[in-house]
């Protein structure tokens, strides 16, 4: 990974992305911690969680979670949460594996977390993973592949999506 001269902006190619969601499914294996479901945040999460549903062998399910919708989506607006879970199972039962890309503020987690417990009394527990945890986040996840000190604005590699139509390919 790479990080540009002022700081403000981290950089992360395919190969790294790859790489910090393996790592990240590795240190949840190394803590010895079962689970029995995968909960990604949409769309973030999306392909982590994915590679976890595979890795593990548990269920996936989705929940969409937006803040990020202006300027192409890098102004944070309004929390919103979707009210349906998209899953193959019919409960959230057991212990529960909540994976996003990253925890920035840490609004969106601590929210989350609260939207399941409330909604989702059969979740007996409830922890989280990241790929990449900033210091400023007033929300800690349980696993992370990284510690971001600063505030720098982390482009993912899929993000070159956002300004692109399929006229554009």
């Amino acid at each position: 990974m790479t990080t540009s001269a002022d700081a403000s902006h981290l950089w992360i190619s395919w190969d790294d992305y790859h790489r910090s969601i393996e790592n990240l499914a590795k240190q949840v294996q190394e803590s010895a911690w079962t689970f029995d479901h995968v909960l990604c945040l949409a769309r973030g999460g999306l392909r982590p969680g994915d590679v976890f549903s595979r890795l593990f062998n548990v269920p996936l399910s989705i929940l969409t979670v937006s803040s990020y919708r202006e300027e192409g989506g890098t102004q944070r607006g309004q929390l919103c949460i979707s009210d349906r879970i998209t899953s193959t199972t019919d409960t959230l039962i057991g212990r529960l594996l909540l994976i996003d890309d990253l925890v920035d503020s840490g609004i969106t987690l601590n929210r989350v977390k609260d939207w399941l417990l409330v909604h989702h009394p059969e979740i007996s527990e409830l922890r989280s993973a990241v790929i990449w945890y900033k210091e400023n986040s007033t929300e800690r996840p349980d696993y992370f592949a990284h510690f971001v000190t600063g505030n720098p604005w982390i482009h993912q590699p899929f993000e070159l999506y956002d300004q692109m139509t399929p006229n554009t390919l």
